[in-house]
């Protein structure tokens, strides 16, 4: 598997039904970090004994070997030992027994037993360590851990990629970057609250596993230093974590940082008024559809008049914003957007997410613009 981020890395995968298969990790803008450990030579023979059946235990019990020597050395073959005990065991009992219901039973419980002594991917809502301590690289095991103490990264999503064969590492990365990045402000409604050196990563299937029937994509939270952990606490809020308030006004704040998120590529502009442009009527669009949204909704009494007011501005931003998107030229664009760019400042939310017991701290920016959590976009501004 494969961990990736917007500053660091990717993971990789699934486990098979025979043990976890291999994650490799990349840190943005660097090419896969592919250096496995050995991979210990008893699980290549109790894997060979195990699919031959040729003596029916033998494979069993150099699985079990195999398991012991990779944990003292920290060697590759798990998957594969794990594989050969359970086919060796099969055989075994369909060997001794000859009875296909009892023997079907044990087959049962042996793929439990392996699948227990193996670390499946986590799912989401759960915390893990990477056993290397670090969001990079290659990995072959995730230990689930209490997110109440520190720990290597939070699940906020799986995504199950479809396909036949595998489609290289450039395409399930691209996957990955598109859907997990999507997919973190349903977890995390109020990017607010989600400290700024944390960011995404996310697990892949590598060749091997894809192989083997693995197709997920496991998206995480982690430290901006990948090899550095995330405090104490889980970083979900959504409807699970929420009252129905909080939940309306994030719901309502989503639609206009979706829009300022879609900023063009260029910077200036100058380079690409017509993008620029289009951009602004996207978000005046956003504007008139949030409004809406905080205006249909029956606010608590101590949020009424904060909620009403932040409507205001951004009935007078929408039309500053409309304005920037019917501007002949960049002059009259930077007139109207700087205008309506102020009337939507973050710190004018401030007030009514007090009220609503939500984060009241903005997100922080680079110098680019861009934001440190979800949202934001090239404007630095998040709602």
């Amino acid at each position: 598997m494969c961990i990736r981020d917007r500053g660091p890395p990717p993971l990789q995968g699934p486990p098979s039904p025979y043990g976890p298969q291999p994650y490799q990790t990349w840190s943005q803008g660097y090419t896969p970090y592919n250096t496995p450990a050995p991979l210990n030579g008893m699980s290549i023979a109790a894997l060979v004994l195990g699919i031959l059946c040729c003596i029916p235990g033998v494979g069993l019990v150099l699985g079990l070997i195999a398991l012991n020597q990779i944990k003292k050395r920290g060697e590759r073959g798990r998957s594969m030992a794990a594989a050969g005990m359970v086919l060796s065991a099969f055989g075994l009992v369909v060997g001794v027994l000859g009875v296909t219901g009892a023997a079907t039973g044990f087959w049962d419980d042996v793929k439990d037993s392996a699948r227990n002594n193996s670390s499946a991917s986590p799912v989401k809502g759960e915390c893990f360590d990477a056993p290397s301590g670090s969001l990079e690289g290659m990995t072959y095991d995730f230990d689930v851990v209490s997110c109440d103490g520190e720990h290597d990264g939070e699940v906020f999503a799986v995504v199950r990629m479809s396909g036949g064969t595998y489609p290289g590492d450039k395409k399930v990365a691209a996957t990955a970057d598109d859907r997990c990045y999507a997919l973190q402000d349903a977890y995390a409604m109020d990017g607010w609250a989600v400290p700024d050196d944390v960011d995404v990563y996310y697990v892949t299937p590598t060749e091997q596993s894809w192989s083997l029937g693995d197709r997920e994509i496991t998206c995480a939270f982690g430290n901006t230093d990948e090899k550095a952990s995330l405090p104490g606490g889980s970083l979900r809020n959504d409807a699970a974590t929420l009252d129905s308030d909080q939940v309306a006004y994030l719901k309502a704040a989503h639609v206009l940082n979706v829009a300022l998120d879609s900023a063009p590529d260029a910077q200036y502009v100058e380079d690409d008024l017509p993008g620029h442009k289009a951009w602004a009527g996207r978000v005046s669009a956003a504007l008139t559809q949030q409004a809406g949204l905080l205006e249909s909704h029956e606010w608590p009494g101590g949020s009424e008049k904060p909620v009403a007011a932040l409507v205001k501005d951004l009935r007078a931003a929408q039309k500053e914003w409309a304005k920037a998107a019917e501007a002949s030229d960049a002059d009259e664009f930077y007139a109207h957007y700087d205008k309506g760019a102020d009337l939507i400042d973050p710190k004018k939310s401030v007030t009514a997410r007090k009220a609503l017991g939500l984060a009241t701290t903005p997100p922080s920016y680079d110098e680019n613009g861009g934001g440190g959590d979800s949202g934001g976009g090239d404007t630095g501004l998040e709602v």
